[in-house]
């Protein structure tokens, strides 16, 4: 008879899954999905293209105002997926990068995103930056003077009329910030290919 009741209690605790611990899987289930279906930017946001459009936004008002104050030149220098902020160095006659402030350092997009740039009416055809580590000093030297902005920023308050785009690869989403008839920098919101 023991023997028996050892079998029954093997029994019952073999049964399965009871109805609460089944919904508390399903429920886990779906929290893991929306956090996918969020992530993957299908509610028609792109977080990140939207973060670093506002940053360069930020940062070309920056600098303009930081123009203004210090009366002297600044001005935008583009590539394909990275920019920076150069200023006039009036004893060597060069543009040269703006060292002495940390917010207008060189910086490259994240993977995906790209710019286009409008200058003046006129498409400007925005170069992949060059792997410094592989130039010779010579090289460098050479890329370093040729290094002209494509965007300058005067310190009386003008600059050059322009129209900067953000965009995800294939051009599927982009933001677009441009300088208007007043001087005035505005910019547009998000857009998708197609819409």
């Amino acid at each position: 008879m023991p023997r028996n009741n050892a079998r029954n209690r093997g029994v019952r605790n073999t049964r399965g899954f009871t109805l609460i611990e089944l919904m508390v899987v399903v429920l886990i289930i779906g929290l893991v999905a929306a956090t996918v279906v969020l992530s993957v930017g299908v509610t028609g946001r792109d977080n990140e293209l939207e973060k670093e459009s506002e940053r360069v936004l930020a940062l070309i008002k920056y600098a303009r105002e930081k123009a203004e104050l210090q009366t002297r030149e600044f001005g935008l220098f583009c590539g394909e997926s990275d920019y920076e902020f150069l200023t006039f160095d009036a004893r060597k006659s060069i543009w040269r990068s703006v060292d002495e402030d940390e917010a207008l350092r060189a910086r490259e997009l994240p993977a995906g995103l790209n710019l286009r740039l409008i200058v003046e009416g006129r498409p400007v055809v925005l170069k992949r930056a060059a792997d410094k580590k592989k130039l010779t000093d010579a090289e460098l030297e050479k890329a370093e003077r040729e290094r002209v902005p494509h965007i300058i920023l005067y310190s009386n308050g003008d600059l050059t009329p322009f129209q900067l785009t953000v965009e995800r690869e294939g051009g599927v989403r982009s933001v677009t910030m441009s300088s208007n008839d007043q001087g005035q920098i505005e910019s547009e919101p998000l857009k998708e290919a197609g819409k």
